[in-house]
């Protein structure tokens, strides 16, 4: 049977997996580290993941790759295809003013994308290109997402006009209608007042090729990083997925399209067809990342320290927005622990209560799905925190219901994977791989716990 790669671009790091297409069986896989930062050099990217194809053998007996890639970003080109500036990623927070603006002379744009603007959309940071480097702004002949530009960089071509890209990461450009699965061309020139010709990457479908790295190897559509995921879940209608990354995120696949004023909820599209209604919160691993180096532990021990402590942390409680909040869209917030006393100032409680405080957001982000008539059938947890032996159980007791952990893996590269197999093998309904033993997680309702940790949010909104 033929083989096919799937690549994870994420904001740390590229993983790739080379999978069976038919089976789905991991051959081999490989990985490399990002640059640190919210603005980068895309070379930089490439140059990893050429690493990371290598320390996973090569493409030589690869017949199809996809790339999934971190969700929304800037990149852009001039007419000969070369990089004007670094890219800034969706992280990257200088945008927020620029939202607020397009938010403000756009009220409609809800209605026409699925999403009310905030910093990490694309839209926000070009307008922040326009009007803080209008000299770069002038050279802009592409405007690219990192998928986007990885994919074209892998088939060597220098003509921008072959750049591609897929329904699910245009969905998260902000000039995009998920729904009629095309760029609204009317809002784009509303929102940028532009008179040069912007080419915008065609959008080709699911299973389609895009171009070719070689004349053996073909290149799929790619996808956003949480539609990847939603892919390599093998999701289904009902499925809500809390995918703990470098951000974290809330999503379930629906057949039906949402359009949320209040900007909570982001109206992406899926890889599939259908939609992928989306709460993302900043912060999520690196708030664990960050009680180790507090706690001088690892990742095991802050679990095992999290669950000596009794839920709630005897009254301690976290605020996670170390570096500001998407949700709720606080850009220049700051994190806060709450509730100090000598009886909670210790290891077990502080490791406690920062689990909990990443949690609550993404608890939160869930009910903000449920509240607009997202169905919620069952839960699953995925991402590197997942890992961590207490995550799973503090999160039941805070959602109130079962939580699903499915076998640890890299689950963006594998929907990739899974979408280059549906490229190699045709026909309309993508290949069903076994996903192994899922873990299945309860632990006693803990109310009290989230009721405190939103009393600390709605105090106050200058954190």
């Amino acid at each position: 049977m033929p083989l096919v790669a799937g690549v994870d671009s994420s904001t740390q790091s590229v993983k790739i997996v080379i999978r069976d297409a038919q089976t789905g069986r991991l051959v081999r896989e490989g990985r490399a580290p990002h640059p640190p930062g919210t603005e980068v050099d895309p070379e930089q990217w490439w140059l990893a993941l050429q690493q990371a194809i290598a320390s996973a053998g090569g493409l030589g007996d690869v017949s199809a790759i996809s790339i999934g890639g971190q969700q929304h970003g800037m990149v852009t080109l001039d007419s000969n295809g070369n990089l004007i500036r670094p890219a800034l990623l969706w992280n990257d927070t200088r945008s927020a003013a620029a939202a607020r603006a397009i938010n403000q002379e756009n009220p409609d744009i809800a209605d026409r994308t699925g999403s009310t603007l905030v910093a990490s959309f694309t839209a926000s940071k070009v307008r922040w290109l326009l009007e803080n480097e209008p000299e770069n702004a002038q050279r802009v002949a592409a405007i690219c997402l990192p998928h986007d530009w990885l994919s074209w960089k892998l088939s060597r071509s220098n003509d921008i006009h072959e750049i591609f890209t897929d329904r699910s990461d245009a969905s998260g450009t902000g000039y995009f209608n998920p729904v009629t699965s095309e760029y609204d061309r009317e809002l784009f020139q509303r929102i940028f007042h532009i008179d040069q010709d912007i080419y915008l990457p065609k959008i080709i479908s699911r299973n389609d090729v895009g171009l070719r790295a070689s004349e053996s190897l073909l290149i799929g559509a790619g996808a956003g990083d949480n539609a990847g995921a939603a892919f390599g879940l093998q999701a289904e209608p009902g499925d809500l997925i809390v995918s703990l990354g470098t951000s974290g995120t809330a999503f379930a696949v629906s057949d039906t399209s949402t359009h949320d004023a209040t900007g909570e909820v982001a109206g992406f599209a899926d890889l599939t067809g259908r939609f992928l209604p989306l709460v993302c919160t900043l912060n999520a691993a690196r708030i664990l990342d960050a009680a180790t180096a507090i706690l001088q532990c690892t990742h095991e021990e802050l679990g095992e320290l999290a669950l000596q402590a009794e839920p709630g942390a005897h009254g301690l409680s976290l605020l996670p927005y170390f570096e500001g909040e998407r949700t709720p869209n606080r850009p220049e917030a700051t994190g806060v622990l709450a509730g100090l006393t000598l009886e909670n100032s210790n290891r077990a409680d502080i490791a406690r209560a920062y689990i909990e405080g990443m949690l609550s957001g993404l608890v939160d982000a869930a009910q903000s799905l449920t509240s607009r008539g997202v169905a919620v059938n069952r839960i699953l947890l995925i991402g590197g925190a997942a890992k961590n032996p207490a995550v799973g159980k503090i999160a039941a007791s805070l959602f109130g219901r079962e939580v699903l952990i499915p076998p640890a893996g890299e689950y963006v590269a594998n929907g990739a994977a899974r979408q280059a197999a549906w490229v190699v093998l045709g026909g309309e309904s993508a290949p069903v791989w076994d996903l192994g033993e899922v873990e299945r997680v309860n632990a006693p309702y803990t109310p009290e716990v989230l009721e405190r940790y939103r009393k600390l949010r709605d105090r106050t909104t200058n954190w």
